[in-house]
């Protein structure tokens, strides 16, 4: 995809989020490095990035990412009103804060390097949301063009929990909506290793010009799988040895 496709696939996203949704094949790049540049030309947008949000489907599977803009880094409880949430997809995942800068060009970082990086470890929901009309049936390129399905991100109080103790194959994670339990998963995160993910994530991010740095947030896939909350709930999240992190819409 050429860099003037990207721009107006990126205007086509920009414009759906406060109008109609748009066609999928309208922003449907031909690869990944095309779903990246849609991903840049939006947030040149939206305004700063304050995240990022990093997932595998397994342990040995390429990772994902998407930039998550300022705006919509919440802290719980949270309250999300009017039309942009209408999917109201809810992902339990494990955050990260940085207290570091972490740009290590064309290198892995080891863990050790990753967890002196990180200030703390937060529960947080990601609330999925699209500007696609046809998102379910959307090629999954149109969809990490626009920024990865991101809604909004909501972050519990930051936990006590040393970094280096998170291993996302044993996380205990609950979810309820309306006080109804909906989820309760043990290790439910497919990528499994939580430092692969986010070695990879700080290499990518560095090699493309946009380094992590500190006080940003990373957000590192459900531990629940996707459930969709229905209109109006109360919902809350609870990651075991983490914390809570509650929304509403």
């Amino acid at each position: 995809m050429t860099a003037i496709n990207a721009q107006q696939a990126a205007r086509h996203l920009l414009q759906a989020r406060s109008g109609s949704a748009v066609a999928s094949q309208l922003v449907l790049p031909a690869d990944r490095a095309g779903a990246y540049a849609i991903q840049d030309a939006t947030l040149a947008q939206l305004g700063p990035i304050a995240g990022w949000k990093v997932g595998a489907k397994g342990p040995q599977a390429e990772p994902t990412f998407a930039p998550l803009p300022a705006a919509g880094l919440l802290a719980g409880p949270a309250v999300l009103a009017g039309p942009p949430w209408q999917l109201r997809g809810i992902e339990l995942e494990v955050a990260f804060r940085l207290g570091r800068d972490l740009d290590p060009g064309d290198a892995l970082l080891a863990p050790a390097d990753l967890i002196a990086a990180i200030d703390s470890v937060l529960p947080a929901i990601e609330v999925v949301e699209t500007r696609l009309a046809d998102w379910r049936g959307a090629d999954p390129l149109a969809q990490l063009a626009d920024l990865q399905s991101h809604g909004a991100l909501v972050l519990g109080t930051p936990s006590t929990l040393r970094p280096d103790t998170v291993d996302l194959r044993t996380v205990q994670a609950r979810l309820r909506f309306n006080g109804q339990e909906v989820a309760n998963t043990h290790g439910g995160n497919p990528a499994a290793d939580v430092w692969r993910m986010l070695a990879w994530l700080a290499r990518h991010c560095a090699l493309r010009g946009q380094p992590l740095r500190a006080g940003q947030v990373l957000t590192t896939g459900s531990c629940t799988g996707m459930l969709f909350a229905p209109a109006l709930a109360q919902v809350q999240g609870q990651l075991e040895g983490i914390g809570r992190v509650e929304l509403h819409f």
